[in-house]
């Protein structure tokens, strides 16, 4: 299929929504209702072979992290819109213009669907990119086109195949294909693009959205820091970061990437992430509890990151022994210090290692944290609640866990999403009801109007300019 024919024929797909949409008009507490449980419904009867799938995809990842993260995390988003997106509709009064409020005018907001939502999802939770999004955008009245990751063939087949049997195409729909695909899938005039992925793929997304003035929420990453204050408990926040880095073997957005920790904690914190990870993970070519590195390709990125560190002179512990690459199964490295123009320095990490700095003061290290981009997570480890303050107040980033690491994203009240060069936007909660709805303002006025009785209208009397003149306040 040609780049033009690609255009065209997701072009097709998204006017089909939007001529149904318009058709049909406002979209019922009743329907919103009914596509959120037939979603819900597809995951709980398609569990076994997304999972399949997923592992397919993958080289063997295992069904447990599938059936948590992307099964039960795409649950979770979709309940929790179901249960509660009918407190989120209504419209909210809001103070109408003085002096016309005494005649009766009234003013509020209606949140309106914004009509054809585009969705581009990413390997690393290829269900879940797509499905948590879809909660908050069915909960505010919109359709969806779907684009998943071309890296994950095999879950996309089974996704486009399951919705395709329960859903009118004119409400839900997935459109499968290559990185063109995507190319053209973005450069669609949707009335919002959601996009999950890398830095530089983001940044092409929104210049192609830019051209038809598309609204982007843009999930991405970055180096997501953890600072272990010196209040830490050592031994638990090794585990923590241990449990939680190793998640999708470091194959998600918001992994932790540098660990900056006093200098005098440096060798207890090594030897016990050692300890807990390897407790883990005893093996690791063919341990099946383990997730592969998605593809060659990625391999070599990570295989080649801390190889460049090694070749810098950095120090790199690794935890486990691999024979070979066969099944894209890694050690576990840690770099230590690595230089700032290392690769694994410069680069989302994105896999399993993770760089190790020491500080001599907190404040030092998060002058460095803040002289590079945003990241998507930041986490802090400590009992001293005013350094705790101090760091939540100097740092920024889009969302943050205090004593854990990766939690927050499980908050589905609360907004999840990146600032700066992690992304913009969120969804979760009201407020990624809020992020797919139009907020219109509404004015209503009243039984009478009293401008031309106060002089207000031309021809102006006297007294007009001097009335003006009085409420020119500090």
């Amino acid at each position: 299929m040609t780049q033009f024919n690609q255009f065209d024929a997701i072009a097709a797909l998204q006017q089909a929504q939007k001529k149904a949409f318009i058709v049909n008009g406002a979209v019922s507490a009743d329907v919103r209702q009914q596509r959120l449980q037939q979603v819900i419904d597809l995951l709980v009867e398609c569990q076994d072979e997304l999972c399949a799938a997923m592992g397919e995809d993958f080289g063997g990842r295992p069904v447990e992290f599938s059936l948590a993260n992307d099964v039960l995390g795409s649950l979770a988003s979709l309940k929790h819109a179901r249960d509660h997106f009918r407190e989120w509709i209504g419209d909210s009064p809001r103070e109408s213009v003085k002096p016309f409020d005494m005649f009766g005018a009234t003013a509020w907001v209606k949140y309106q669907p914004k009509g054809v939502v585009g969705v581009i999802g990413t390997w690393n939770a290829p269900v879940f990119t797509l499905l948590s999004p879809l909660a908050c955008i069915f909960a505010a009245g919109n359709s969806a086109v779907l684009k998943p990751s071309e890296i994950a063939p095999r879950t996309a087949a089974v996704l486009a195949d399951a919705i395709a049997k329960r859903f009118d195409p004119a409400v839900l729909t997935v459109v499968q294909g290559d990185a063109a695909v995507s190319a053209a899938f973005a450069e669609q005039a949707w009335d919002h693009l959601v996009f999950t992925g890398s830095i530089p793929v983001g940044k092409s997304i929104m210049a192609a959205a830019a051209k038809n003035l598309v609204p982007v929420t843009l999930e991405l990453g970055g180096k997501s820091p953890v600072l272990i204050g010196e209040s830490a408990d050592i031994a638990n926040a090794a585990e923590r970061i241990a449990v939680g880095k190793a998640l999708n073997s470091g194959q998600l957005c918001v992994a932790p990437d540098t660990i900056w920790v006093h200098a005098s904690q440096l060798e207890a914190l090594i030897a016990k992430f050692s300890e807990v990870y390897a407790g883990m993970y005893p093996s690791v070519t063919g341990n099946r509890d383990m997730t592969p590195i998605v593809n060659e390709r990625h391999l070599a990125r990570v295989s080649g990151y801390v190889a460049d560190a090694k070749a810098r002179g950095a120090r790199v512990v690794e935890v486990g022994q691999a024979a070979g690459e066969a099944d894209r199964r890694l050690p576990f490295a840690l770099v230590v210090n690595p230089p700032l123009d290392a690769e694994i320095s410069r680069h989302e990490i994105f896999g399993p290692a993770v760089v190790l700095r020491t500080f001599d003061s907190i404040q030092n290290a998060v002058a460095q944290i803040n002289a590079g981009d945003r990241p998507l997570a930041l986490y802090y480890f400590g009992t001293d609640v005013a350094e705790r303050d101090w760091v939540l107040d100097h740092t920024l980033s889009g969302g943050v866990s205090i004593n854990d690491v990766t939690m927050h994203p499980a908050l589905h009240e609360a907004p999840f999403g990146g600032v700066g060069a992690s992304g913009m936007g969120h969804y979760h909660g009201r407020e990624g009801f809020l992020q797919f709805s139009h907020a219109r303002s509404v004015y209503s006025a009243g039984g009478h109007d009293p401008r031309r009785e106060w002089g207000m209208l031309p021809p102006y009397g006297e007294h007009f300019l001097p009335m003006l003149k009085s409420s020119v306040t500090a």
